[in-house]
C-alpha cells in the first residue's frame, strides 16, 4: 500500500504511453528525431571529403610543344587538376582565380622546349587560390614527384641524362592572397556569415511564435497594418543587432588575428546588409509555419546544419559530390562565404562579387512569398 502511494507502475505506465501519443501528434518532432540521425549519416559519410580532387584549372600555355602537352596530361592523371578552359593572358588568368571559376592557373613560358633540350630547368608557374589551404595542400604535394616523372617518356635516347634527379623543369607554387596558409584567413571570416545564420534565423524564428503562444498576436491582427508591414516592421531591429555582430567580428578580426581587409568595407556592409535580410526573412517564415517555439526552434536546426556543413565553411566545398554541391548552392551561407572572402581575401570588386548577390537574392524572394502566404492563411 505504502509503495503504491509513493510509485505505481499502472500510473508510470499510463506517462510513458502518454508521452508516446504527444510524440505521435508531434510530427515535426518525430521527423527530427529520425531525421537528424539520417542527415548525419549521409552528410559526413558522402558529401564530407576533405581531399577534393578534380578541382578547376586554367591554363595559359605560350609554347604549345609535345612537352607542355605531356606535363598537361600528367596534371591531370593525378585526378587533382582539371582543366576548365584556356586563358589568353595573365590578366585573363587573374580574374579566373578572382572569380572562383579556377582554383589554380598553370602557366607554361614561351621558349619552354628549348629550355628543357638545353638542359636549364624551366619553371612552370602555377598560381593557386588559397584562401582555403586546405582544399589545394594535397593538390601541391603531388607537384614534386610529378616534376620527376612527368616526362619520362619523352626523355629518352640522347636527352635521357635530362630526366635525372632533380628533373628536366620544376612547379614553382604562388600560393595567392593566403601565401602563408594561414587557417583563420579563411575561417574567421566565415564565422561571419555562419554567426549571421544563427542567430539572425533563430532570433526571428521565435518572434511570431512566442507572441501568437502569449497572445499577443492578436492584437497585432486587429491592428490595420499589413502582413508585409508586420513582417518588415519586426525585421528591422534584428538588422541592427545583425550589424552589431559584424562590426564586433570585423574588428577582432583585424585586430587579433590581423585578418587583411584589401576589397571595399561599403561593399562588404551591403552584401552583409543582403545576407541578414535573406536569413531574418527565412527566420519569419519559420515563425509563421510553426505551431510553437520548440518546432520554430527545430527548422531552425534542420537549416542550420547542411548549412554550416555544405556551405564550405567547414569542408572544402569542391570536395564534395555533385548532388551535394547542387544543395550547397541553394544555400545562402555558401554564397555570402565566396562574397566576404572574396572581398577581404582577394580585393574583388563588383564584377566579381555579382555572380554571388542574385543567388541570395532569388532565395529571399523566395522564402519571403511562402512567409507572406502562410502568414495570409493566420489572418484568415
Amino acid at each position: 500500500m505504502t509503495m503504491n502511494r509513493w510509485f505505481s507502475f499502472s500510473r508510470w505506465l499510463g506517462i510513458v504511453a502518454k508521452e508516446f501519443i504527444q510524440l505521435k501528434r508531434d510530427r515535426l518532432t518525430f521527423a527530427m528525431i529520425v531525421g537528424i540521425p539520417v542527415i548525419q549519416l549521409v552528410l559526413f559519410g558522402f558529401a564530407i571529403n576533405s581531399d577534393p580532387k578534380h578541382l578547376p584549372t586554367a591554363l595559359v600555355d605560350h609554347d604549345r610543344s609535345e612537352f607542355a602537352r605531356s606535363i598537361l596530361k600528367a596534371l591531370e592523371n593525378t585526378d587533382y587538376f582539371r582543366f576548365v578552359g584556356e586563358a589568353a593572358t595573365e590578366a585573363d588568368a587573374d580574374r579566373m582565380l578572382a572569380r572562383g571559376d579556377a582554383q589554380f592557373v598553370v602557366t607554361i613560358p614561351a621558349g619552354f622546349a628549348r629550355q628543357i633540350v638545353r638542359g636549364e630547368r624551366p619553371a612552370v608557374l602555377v598560381d593557386t587560390d588559397a584562401t582555403d589551404p586546405l582544399a589545394t595542400a594535397n593538390a601541391i604535394s603531388t607537384l614534386t614527384t610529378l616534376a620527376q616523372t612527368a616526362l619520362a617518356h619523352e626523355l629518352t635516347g640522347p636527352l635521357a641524362p635530362l630526366a635525372a634527379k632533380p628533373g628536366a623543369f620544376e612547379f614553382v607554387v604562388h600560393a595567392r592572397y593566403n601565401p602563408e596558409a594561414i587557417s583563420q584567413y579563411n575561417v574567421v571570416p566565415g564565422l561571419i556569415g555562419v554567426i549571421l545564420t544563427m542567430t539572425m534565423v533563430l532570433i526571428t524564428g521565435l518572434a511570431i511564435t512566442r507572441e501568437r503562444e502569449r497572445g499577443t498576436m492578436e492584437n497585432l491582427l486587429s491592428t490595420p497594418a499589413t502582413a508585409l508591414e508586420v513582417m518588415t516592421g519586426k525585421i528591422v531591429p534584428y538588422v541592427v543587432i545583425g550589424l552589431v555582430q559584424v562590426t564586433l567580428v570585423l574588428l577582432l578580426a583585424k585586430l587579433i588575428f590581423a585578418v587583411p581587409m584589401h576589397g571595399s568595407i561599403v561593399a562588404l556592409y551591403a552584401a552583409v546588409l543582403l545576407f541578414i535580410a535573406a536569413n531574418l526573412t527565412l527566420g519569419l517564415t519559420f515563425s509563421t509555419v510553426a505551431a510553437n517555439q520548440l518546432q520554430s526552434m527545430q527548422m531552425t536546426f534542420f537549416f542550420f546544419l547542411p548549412s554550416i556543413l555544405l556551405s564550405g565553411f567547414m569542408f572544402p566545398f569542391r570536395g564534395m559530390p555533385g548532388w551535394a554541391q547542387a544543395i550547397g548552392e541553394v544555400l545562402p551561407l555558401t554564397h555570402f562565404l565566396r562574397i566576404v572572402r572574396g572581398l577581404l581575401l582577394k580585393g574583388n570588386g563588383l564584377a566579381e562579387t555579382m555572380p554571388e548577390v542574385w543567388p541570395i537574392v532569388a532565395f529571399m524572394a523566395v522564402v519571403a512569398l511562402i512567409g507572406l502566404s502562410a502568414f495570409r492563411s493566420t489572418l484568415d
